[in-house]
Order: C-alpha cells, then sequence, then structure tokens
C-alpha cells in the first residue's frame, strides 16, 4: 500500500493528496465534552460544513501524576481521532505541551511546580526531562493515525502561542525536534497573534495567525511574513470567554459572519475556535493576571456556534448557509436537537458540616511552616493538584491577621471554626479581637484555579506560598488537609452521620439531596439562592457555582445520570437553599458585553 500524501504548504494554497484544500475547521476538545456526546458535536461540526476538527491534548489530565498516564474513557484520545475519521473529518491536534484554552496552568501538570527552579516552556532541564517522558507516552499512539499511515491527521501543532511568551530562543526547536523524533511526519505549524508573529516561529514549520477582526492588518502581515505560503487563521475566535464577576461575553453573529466571508473570499483557511466550548468540569478552569487575578467560569460556552449545551445558535445557522457556499457537495442535514428536560426541584434533606468532613480526608500533616498546595504529600507525593486547602494552627492573642499576599487566591478565616472574615489578592488584613487562652486559627484556601496565558504563568503555586502574621511575628504549627474533593471523597461522605435539614448549619457544609431519573436526560443544575460553592453529582465534579456569576447554572450532562435514584451534593461555603432547581434551558445571563465592540486588550 503506497503513502499517501499529506497536507502540503508549498505555494500559495495548501494541497491534501495532491490537490487543492481549503482547511475550514473547527475546534471541540474531547475533555470538555461527555464522550457519550462526542458522535453528535462532531456530526454537527461536519453537517455545518466544515472539513477538519482540531483539538488541544491536555497533559494535565493525561499524566496527573509523574509516570501515571490516563488515556481511557473521557481522556481516550485515540478513539476522538478514529470517530472524527469515521465521519469523514480531517483532524489537526495540538498537543502542547502548553495549550493556553482556558485551561488549569495551561495544560501544565502542577506537580511541575514542586521543583523550585522550574521554568515552564524553555529548555530548562526539569522541564524537558518531564516532556519527553509524556511524548514517549503520547506520540506513538498518534503517529500510526496520521495521514500517511492512513489516518486523519493531517497537522500537528508546535506549542502555542509561544511567540507571546518567547522566553527561550531555543525551545520551539526541542518541541519541533521531540515531535519529529518519535515519528510524526505530517505537516507542523505554530499559532499567535500578530505580535507574537514574530517570535514564534521555527525554521521549517509554518506559521499561521489568530484573530478576531480584520481592522488590524493581521493577516496582511502574515502574507508579508511569510510570502507564497498558505494563510491559516488557526484561531478565529468566534466569541470569549467568561470570568466571574464580571459580565458575560458575546460575539456579534453578523460580523461574525462578515469577517468569515471576507477571509475565505480571500483565499484563507480558517479554523474556529471554539465550534463547540463545552465545560471545564471540575477545578479545571483557568484565570488570567495581567495585574489583576481573574479566575475563568466552569462553563465554556464562549458564545460559539453550537452552546455549552450542544444547540444550535443563530451563528451556527448564518455560518452554515455561508460555508454552504464554499462546499461542492451538498451538506449532511444538521443532527436533531437532543433531548433536555427541568425535572422537579430536588429537595435538600441533609447536610454536614466541613469539620466533619475532615475525618474522610486521605491527606493531613504538621508541619512548623504552610506548605503550599503542590508541595503536600498528597497524591503519591505529587502535591496536592486542586480544590481547597485548609490550614489551622493555635493562636493566644488577638490583633491584626496580615496574609502579606501569601494566599492563593481566596481563603475564608475562622476563628474556633467560626467565620471571620475573607482574605484573598485585595483584601490581605483582619482584625481579630483580643481574648484569653487559646484559639484554632483556621484558613480555608481555595486554588480558584491556575493562570492559563500571559507572564504570571511562573508564578502559579497555591495555598499559603509563604507566611502570615500575627501582629508582625509569623504563625507556625500547622495542621494542613488536602480537599482536593474527588470522586472518592464524596464518596466516603456518605459513611458519615448526617444531620436532617431543619437545625440552621454550621458553614462551610455539603448538602445533599436526591433526583429520581426514569430516563437520563441533559439538564441544567441551577442555584438561585446559594452563594458559592461546587456541585457533584454521583460523586462527579460538575463545577464550581457563584452567585456573582456570570455563569447561573451548571451542565449536567444526561449520560452522567443514572435511572432511579441520583445523589446531588452542594459544597456551599456560605448559604444555602432548600430546593436544587433543574432547568431545561440555561437561565438568562444578566449583563452581557460584546467583545466585538472592545479594544482586544481590554479583555485581558
Amino acid at each position: 500500500m503506497s503513502e499517501r500524501e499529506g497536507l502540503s504548504a508549498n505555494s500559495t494554497h495548501f494541497t491534501l493528496e495532491g490537490v487543492p484544500f481549503r482547511i475550514l475547521g473547527g475546534s471541540i476538545h474531547y475533555f470538555r465534552v461527555p464522550r457519550a456526546h462526542w458522535r453528535d458535536r462532531l456530526l454537527k461540526l461536519k453537517a455545518c460544513g466544515l472539513n477538519t476538527l482540531t483539538t488541544y491534548v491536555p497533559w494535565n489530565l493525561h499524566e496527573p501524576e509523574r509516570g501515571v498516564y490516563l488515556f481511557h474513557e473521557e481522556l481516550d484520545l485515540e478513539a476522538y481521532i478514529r470517530l472524527a475519521d469515521e465521519l469523514g473529518l480531517w483532524v489537526i491536534l495540538r498537543p502542547g505541551p502548553y495549550i493556553c484554552a482556558e485551561w488549569d496552568l495551561g495544560g501544565l501538570p502542577s506537580w511541575l511546580l514542586q521543583d523550585k527552579q522550574m521554568k515552564l516552556r524553555t529548555t530548562y532541564s526539569g522541564f524537558t526531562t518531564a516532556i519527553n517522558s509524556y511524548f514517549d507516552e503520547l506520540i506513538p499512539k498518534i503517529v500510526p493515525l496520521q495521514v500517511k499511515r492512513g489516518g486523519p491527521v493531517i497537522a500537528l501543532q508546535v506549542e502555542n502561542e509561544y511567540g507571546s511568551y518567547a522566553k527561550d530562543d531555543q525551545y520551539l526547536s526541542f518541541i519541533k525536534e521531540a515531535l519529529l523524533s518519535r515519528g510524526i511526519s505530517e505537516l507542523l505549524l505554530t499559532s499567535d497573534n500578530r505580535e507574537g508573529l514574530k517570535c514564534g516561529g521555527v525554521d521549517g514549520v509554518l506559521q499561521a495567525v489568530n484573530l478576531q477582526k480584520l481592522s488590524y492588518g493581521d493577516v496582511k502581515h502574515l502574507a508579508e511574513l511569510q510570502p507564497q505560503k498558505p494563510l491559516l487563521v488557526m484561531e478565529y475566535w468566534s466569541g470569549w470567554f467568561d470570568v466571574w464577576g464580571e459580565p458575560h461575553h458575546v460575539f456579534d453573529a453578523q460580523e461574525m459572519i462578515s469577517t468569515v466571508r471576507e477571509l475565505l473570499d480571500r483565499g484563507v483557511s480558517i479554523n474556529f475556535y471554539m465550534f463547540h466550548g463545552g465545560t471545564s468540569f471540575g477545578f479545571m478552569n483557568g484565570a488570567i493576571d495581567f495585574g489583576t487575578y481573574r479566575p475563568q467560569t466552569s462553563s465554556y460556552d464562549y458564545d460559539a456556534p453550537l452552546t455549552e449545551s450542544g444547540d444550535y445558535t443563530v451563528k451556527y445557522h448564518l455560518l452554515r448557509n455561508l460555508l454552504s457556499t464554499y462546499n461542492n457537495e451538498p451538506l449532511l442535514d444538521p443532527p436533531s436537537v437532543q433531548s433536555r428536560r427541568a425535572y422537579e426541584p430536588v429537595v435538600v434533606t441533609h447536610y454536614i458540616s466541613l469539620w466533619q468532613s475532615l475525618q474522610c480526608v486521605e491527606t493531613r500533616i504538621r508541619a512548623d511552616d504552610p506548605l503550599n498546595m503542590e508541595n503536600l504529600p498528597a497524591n503519591g507525593n505529587n502535591g496536592q493538584l486542586y480544590g481547597y486547602t485548609l490550614y489551622e494552627t493555635d493562636i493566644y492573642t488577638g490583633g491584626e491577621l496580615n496574609s502579606r499576599n501569601h494566599i492563593r487566591d481566596r481563603a475564608l478565616v475562622f476563628l474556633d471554626r467560626e467565620l471571620i472574615g475573607v482574605l484573598d489578592y485585595r483584601n490581605q488584613k483582619i482584625r481579630i479581637s483580643h481574648h484569653k487562652g487559646e484559639m484554632t486559627l483556621g484558613l480555608l484556601v481555595e486554588n480558584c484555579g491556575r493562570v492559563n496565558y500571559g507572564p504570571g504563568l511562573d508564578n502559579q503555586r497555591k495555598g499559603l506560598v509563604g507566611d502570615i502574621t500575627l501582629n508582625d511575628v509569623p504563625l507556625k504549627q500547622f495542621t494542613m488537609y488536602c480537599l482536593e474533593m474527588k470522586p472518592s471523597y464524596i464518596n466516603r461522605l456518605e459513611s458519615l452521620k448526617w444531620v436532617a435539614v431543619g437545625k440552621k448549619p454550621s458553614y462551610p457544609a455539603f448538602f445533599r439531596g436526591r433526583l429520581v431519573v426514569d430516563e437520563p436526560t441533559d439538564t441544567f443544575v441551577n442555584l438561585p439562592n446559594w452563594s458559592k460553592g461546587v456541585v457533584f453529582v454521583n460523586g462527579r465534579n460538575l463545577g464550581r457555582h457563584w452567585s456573582v456569576g456570570p455563569q447561573k447554572a451548571l451542565y449536567l450532562p444526561g449520560p452522567w445520570l443514572r435511572s432511579g435514584d441520583n445523589q446531588i451534593v452542594v459544597f456551599e461555603e456560605f448559604k444555602a437553599d432548600e430546593t436544587i432547581h433543574l432547568a431545561e434551558k440555561y437561565p438568562e445571563y444578566g449583563k452581557i458585553i460584546d467583545v466585538s465592540r472592545q479594544p482586544f486588550c481590554t479583555l485581558m
């Protein structure tokens, strides 16, 4: 069997298998979509007139602990690629190792940060050694799926937007060689915004640009930088991500279509980022920090052509109409809309306080000085990855408690397990009233998400990252509890004695209710009269809820429910309601902001 000819970029247009080819791509991240819904989402992508699927590959999910590799169930990358092939889609992979993606630490595993000298995204030996071990596992899974081997993978991206970071001029060459030496033979490319293009290239690798508007001349700049090469917008931003406490971001559908039409008329290839955003389930959301730390929501709806739950939008239909004129064959009929329903409200029946739950914690440690999350002896000494850490110590007087800006990212402060305040980046001091005798000071520190983009990437250790002081004296003798709230922990809580609702609970606490389902169907968990916390269904972490918005509900995939009894547990920091609502439709957003009318710099 002769080798197929792959994607070529040797002239002003791409060729694939020797004939002219235009990339019409869409990004759907397999790790943000329940596996049972992969086929539905990819069929919708194909029916829209796209021919290529693009996805990142998150290192921190595939190697959560050193040498522990996960490529099954929701993380079965090979199955995802084969499904795309079955449906007649080409694939462009973006294996990183850094992926940005509004994902915790840009997809890099937090155990890298145990090395005090760590220099992420450089040729620092501690980083490259870890990459080599990971790529030794990952790349052999991809090699047989390349187009030259009969698979659908037509290109791979070398790192991601490195021109915006550019701390080591040898690094991109190292990543390129790491791919080639392990058997990658398809087209390699990089992608950067306009400013990043000047530092984001590497010899022999096609450069692509990321953009949303044409007013800045980015495509023209790319053509001048790389003459006689095909033009590719690797990320055409179809919307934008949301951060807690700010308006919901949207991007006008007509403006998007106008820009896309102009790009297509100029012969440019394009990939929609995102075509379908999905959800950053669990604690996997990222954050941005360009002077102010801003964590992202669990919803990654992105105002994309398909909603977070896979519904069609005006954007989808307008785009499909446009792309139908650029396809030589009639488009597939779009799949029918998936069913969704509003279940009866779930009555909260029992609760258990955080303090009682501590007996189920697997990792607790005593030390003179507070340890940051990554250095706690959890997960086979790979550190605590996500979630909350409780720090407790005894004090014998009152006065001024000063975090010295060592809290990452937010702490509830307790005196004898009674809430007395909140410390974060803005509020770094609390006055503790004077008292006689010993009292227990507690700080429940939440890792709200590690920065995924920008210079703050190098400073993402979480928990208490240094001393805190009382009257300028550093506190000592801490007991620390790791609260990653994994399914095993949520399940262990069942062995404890829960209290029937009626008596006023002591916060924070876990609240429990039962959802009875006849036929499992997608729905939304809505908590209108709750405050802040995390939602678990049958032990799975759906994500964070917070009354500050803009996210108003959490997407609950039907495949994660079962016929009969389902348990919903809500960890709540401040205020619980008597019921948990399950809605068919996502609640209306409050304030929105149209990114088409905002300068790009203000969005970061």
